[in-house]
């Protein structure tokens, strides 16, 4: 059986440098928590429920004009 693709050499004789990681002091991660206030985000949920109250009635609207366009020109 012929192993193609499987003759790397692999030599190990250097050794690793670390030099990066030695130089540098380990960073310090500090994760500060924001506080979220309950009042902002109610009142961004209800921005956002109020776009869509006023898409809907417009929407609602339309559709009652066109019903009674099309109502009045049925009946005449």
């Amino acid at each position: 059986m012929n192993k193609k693709g499987f003759d790397a050499e692999i030599t190990l004789n250097k050794t690793l440098e670390f030099n990066n990681s030695v130089e540098k002091p380990l960073k310090k991660e500090i994760n500060q928590v924001k506080k979220v206030d309950i009042n902002v985000l109610k009142a961004r949920a209800q921005e956002a429920q109020d776009k869509e109250n006023k898409k809907n009635i417009s929407i609602f609207i339309v559709f009652l004009l066109a019903l009674s366009a099309a109502g009045i020109y049925l009946s005449v």
